[in-house]
């Protein structure tokens, strides 16, 4: 059962606008939280972004665009269009300790399985959903830690942009795990 929810899961990047209801992402909050972790820490953070906060990520990630792709004005045209259609963003951070790389790097490890089981719980909940780091995803822009008031110990991971599917995405192809698996006896 796991294992086909896992090969089923697909990137939505065509939201049909339909607001998400709070109490479904209260569930995907709280599967997320379920995630593995070092020394049982829960290292993530979430930011939920709906309503007027989403129309001030909006402007920040028009002006994110227009600086990166100043030759690009489909590019940004289009990848707002798609921003504009996604009803709720759920920022994920990790916390960083001073002083403590291999711990740190443990927290981001589990805060990405906690972005993880978001987007497993959303098909269960109907929903679809996409991990952005880049472009209309801010992750790496300073703009989105301005927006969230992020303090300087949490490191952002990932956008992940929640929603109901305009359409189906298609299915991928995958390689076989035997062509990327070494055994050793």
């Amino acid at each position: 059962m796991i294992s086909e929810a896992i090969r089923q899961r697909r990137a939505v990047r065509q939201f049909d606008g339909r607001p998400v209801e709070k109490k479904k992402i209260e569930a995907l909050l709280e599967t997320a939280v379920w995630a593995p972790n070092d020394r049982l820490r829960e290292p993530w953070h979430f930011y939920v972004i709906q309503g007027d906060a989403k129309k001030r990520y909006e402007e920040a990630a028009e002006r994110f665009l227009q600086e990166r792709f100043p030759t690009k004005p489909k590019l940004v045209e289009e990848s707002l269009k798609v921003l504009y259609t996604i009803p709720a963003l759920i920022i994920v951070t990790a916390d960083t300790l001073q002083d403590d790389a291999d711990s740190t790097e443990d927290n981001v490890y589990a805060a990405c399985c906690a972005a993880y089981n978001i987007w497993l719980a959303a098909a269960e909940q109907g929903l679809g959903c996409v991990w952005r780091t880049r472009g209309i995803g801010l992750v790496r822009d300073e703009r989105l830690r301005s927006l969230l008031n992020c303090p300087a110990h949490r490191k952002i991971i990932g956008t992940l942009c929640i929603g109901y599917a305009a359409e189906e995405p298609p299915v991928t192809k995958r390689t076989p795990a035997a062509e990327k698996t070494t055994w050793l006896d």
